[in-house]
């Protein structure tokens, strides 16, 4: 296809100089592809109307807010054939970066790509069908207009659980071992032992709110640690129950727990469901753990916790307002969210950039489950992993 041509009798359009459907016939296309390749060429270009142009009778994704590991893992997890073609965009989705997807069948969105009803209604006007997420959170969709709009929602419902549950212990023990500050005091040869001193995880009681296969992945690591396991979930799994964990109510675990790790969902019920009332009732100097979501948590309340002393470790693989910050190199930037700020300055806080899924076999497993979507969404087909939106 001569791209030249093609942008020229798309331009003439556009322009009130012919109608579409008689530069549809001349490019040989059908009416409703035409109208796709205009909205594209309007939106974004020449770039984005070469690569609709290329795909032709392929599902077109666009990969938002990807990285070069993103691209890595999903191009080796594609089928063989030309039945899908990927474009990558290193841009956060949202309602004011919507254009850039405009023409392509399916967004594969990530967990800070926000995806609100205004974002949504833009998407559909461009063309989009479906968004396929690459992690399990869907609580930065709006569902319901999803529905209302006709857009499918698939999503990654489970990938190596060993991964975040790793990560969990991670910090923990590194909290507990202050290894931070040792690595410092180290490198500055300094060996003295004075402020570095830990607890046995042995005989300690841990509690987990949340036991999906995370959740229990995390309870069967601390089996071998030999720690007292309170678990809390309004649904109970069998799997996390023949360990020995010892089901108890939220406000129990939350009184009785020398550490607290977070592993549920976030949503209307979840939010802050850590907050200056329930720290008040937590044992002193108690550490918690969140590689949940950001908002399962207050930060402000932890912030005051922590100044109190009342929480004596914080691990933070996820934030409130991550979104404005992860995935990203600020290095050479000023950040001027403040309260990220201050929790930098605690001794007894480690913050990650929501990297416990992080692993080659999780990223593997995410691809292939996502890719999995892709094809029955390609061959017209129900998605393996729906998000079923409910209208009121």
């Amino acid at each position: 296809m001569n791209n030249d041509h093609t942008e020229s009798v798309i331009i003439q359009v556009l322009a009130g100089l012919r109608p579409a459907d008689e530069a549809a016939r001349e490019l040989d296309i059908d009416l409703p592809t035409f109208k796709q390749w205009l909205e594209a060429f309007r939106v974004g270009g020449h770039r984005q109307l070469e690569h609709l142009a290329r795909r032709r009778d392929a599902l077109s994704v666009a990969v938002v807010s990807a990285r070069p590991y993103d691209q890595r893992s999903l191009d080796a997890a594609l089928p063989e054939g030309d039945s899908i073609q990927l474009e990558y965009f290193s841009k956060r989705l949202d309602s004011e970066t919507a254009g850039m997807v405009a023409g392509f069948d399916v967004v594969c969105a990530f967990v800070n790509d926000r995806l609100d009803r205004k974002c949504l209604e833009r998407l559909a006007h461009h063309g989009i069908r479906a968004i396929c997420l690459r992690c399990a959170g869907f609580n930065q969709v709006d569902l319901q207009a999803a529905a209302e709009l006709g857009l499918v929602i698939t999503r990654v419902p489970g990938y190596s659980p060993e991964a975040v549950a790793e990560h969990a212990l991670m910090l923990m023990l590194a909290l507990n071992r202050k290894v931070i500050r040792t690595h410092r005091r180290v490198f500055e040869g300094n060996f003295a032992l004075e402020g570095l001193l830990g607890f046995n995880m042995n005989q300690r009681t841990i509690g987990i709110v949340g036991t999906g296969r995370i959740g229990t992945a995390l309870a069967r690591m601390l089996n071998g640690f030999k720690c007292h396991r309170l678990v809390y979930d309004p649904h109970p799994n069998p799997e996390c129950q023949a360990l020995d964990c010892e089901y108890v109510e939220l406000d129990e675990l939350i009184e009785r727990s020398h550490i607290i790790s977070l592993h549920c969902p976030l949503n209307e019920t979840t939010h802050h469901m850590i907050n200056s009332d329930t720290l008040q009732r937590m044992r002193d100097g108690v550490m918690i753990i969140n590689t949940g979501r950001g908002a399962l948590i207050d930060t402000r309340a932890m912030i005051e916790g922590l100044k109190t002393g009342k929480i004596g470790y914080l691990g933070l693989d996820v934030y409130e307002q991550e979104e404005q910050l992860f995935f990203q190199d600020r290095s050479a930037e000023i950040i001027t969210d403040d309260v990220f700020q201050r929790l930098l300055t605690f001794p007894n806080v480690l913050i990650t950039g929501h990297q416990g899924f992080f692993t080659d076999h999780a990223l593997a497993e995410i691809a292939e489950t996502v890719v999995g979507e892709l094809v029955a969404l390609s061959q017209h087909q129900s998605p393996n992993h729906p998000v079923a939106p409910q209208i009121d």
